[in-house]
């Protein structure tokens, strides 16, 4: 559960209709913007999962939205921005933001607008900055679900494999209530999209992708063409078992992904910076692909006692680091120094039904703060070539066999 119960607390932005809830205390916010037919409310489960410290969440209804039905239009993308970026702005601190379907469309526009203080972006089941571009009768169905609940209880079923009865109940009440005008205009929002989403994207920070598996809407295909190319080094996930509300079908699952994203951020300009090696502790705490992924460069190199040559690139270290963190039963880190760019970790573990194995791992950053070269020490021999047999089974078919000890 998060740490932040019972902290919750509604602030207005001065001199407009726009409310928004902060729960916790720290010096960076994570902001989540809901998407189509939603509410700011439809983030609580992956709320309640986020166990990360030194920040604060935050949720807000966009206009015609949630507790802002009432609100007058216009209702576009530039309108929602602007409400977003004035929460923002009210925050007066660094900010990650988490949009889901339409919401990354306005998360984005948020984050390239307010670039200096924006650390990260999150994007869930993303629609595509330019639009999804619908035909006139396909897009005609999507315009006519406002007041309609059996049609929107349908919709939601139809595009999810995992949604709760509860929460389904709750979505529709929620998507009903939304003015049938207002409806209309929001589907033109991601239909239509912003010209802007047919460049690269102006915003340059840290990005992470993700989407439910079995998401017929947003598809893997739409994602590695529309989304991940506007970008320059994004990271991805899929999560399995949900679809286009994963963030309410597996929230527990979402929010180790956010939460091993922003572990991974370089500090804000002016704020305590983070210790070098956090990201790496907190990956090994995690240990999931997403977590080391947070914290590599593209580039990274991974050199072990454990590997007879180095494993090279994000992806194969990622998977390589996580199927390792996976085989000790227990892992302390017991001593930490840093010397320039290079980190070093002292650390005791267990393994093997309790056998004691010890290390030192090297860590090197580069300009980015990302790291850039890992070196692994372990010790006694024995344990160190039980380990890479070991790791070279769990990698089978993932990373080539020549790397591990092969006692056969």
């Amino acid at each position: 559960m998060t740490q932040t119960a019972g902290l919750t607390r509604t602030e207005r932005v001065a001199d407009t209709d726009i409310r928004f809830r902060r729960r916790g205390t720290g010096d960076t916010a994570l902001v989540f913007v809901h998407g189509f037919l939603d509410d700011q409310y439809v983030w609580d489960g992956v709320i309640d999962a986020l166990t990360v410290p030194g920040f604060e969440y935050v949720q807000l209804d966009l206009a015609g939205s949630g507790d802002r039905t009432e609100s007058g239009g216009p209702f576009h993308l530039t309108r929602f921005a602007n409400d977003v970026g004035a929460v923002v702005e009210a925050l007066d601190k660094p900010f990650v933001l988490v949009g889901q379907s339409m919401g990354t469309l306005v998360a984005e526009l948020v984050a390239a607008g307010h670039a200096s203080r924006a650390l990260g972006l999150v994007l869930l089941s993303p629609v595509p900055l330019a639009g999804v571009g619908l035909p006139v009768e396909a897009a005609e169905q999507f315009r006519s679900l406002g007041g309609d609940a059996d049609s929107q209880r349908a919709v939601r079923r139809q595009l999810s494999v995992a949604l709760p009865e509860a929460e389904l109940d709750r979505l529709v009440v929620t998507g009903t209530r939304i003015p049938e005008s207002v409806v209309r205009d929001l589907v033109g929002c991601w239909n239509d999209g912003d010209p802007r989403g047919q460049t690269p994207s102006e915003y340059q920070g840290p990005v992470l992708v993700g989407r439910g598996a079995a998401d017929g809407f947003v598809t893997d295909a739409l994602v590695k063409a529309h989304v991940l190319s506007r970008f320059r080094t994004p990271e991805s996930f899929a999560v399995q078992g949900a679809g286009h509300w994963a963030h309410v079908e597996a929230p527990a699952e979402v929010a180790a992904r956010i939460e091993a994203f922003v572990t991974g951020l370089p500090a804000a300009a002016g704020s305590t910076p983070q210790a070098p090696g956090r990201g790496w502790r907190d990956a090994f705490a995690s240990k999931t692909d997403a977590a080391f992924a947070a914290a590599f460069a593209e580039d990274i190199v991974l050199e072990a006692s454990v590997l007879a040559i180095p494993v090279h690139g994000r992806d194969q270290v990622k998977a390589t680091m996580s199927a390792a963190s996976r085989i000790y039963e227990s892992l302390e880190f017991v001593r930490e120094t840093t010397e320039g760019p290079r980190t070093y970790l002292e650390w005791e573990a267990t393994a093997f039904g309790g056998h004691e194995i010890l290390g030192v791992t090297v860590l090197t950053k580069d300009d980015a703060d990302r790291i850039a070269h890992v070196a692994i020490h372990h010790r006694p021999l024995e344990a160190a070539l039980r380990f890479s047999a070991e790791l070279g089974e769990r990698l089978a078919g993932t990373v080539d066999p020549g790397h591990f000890y092969n006692p056969h």
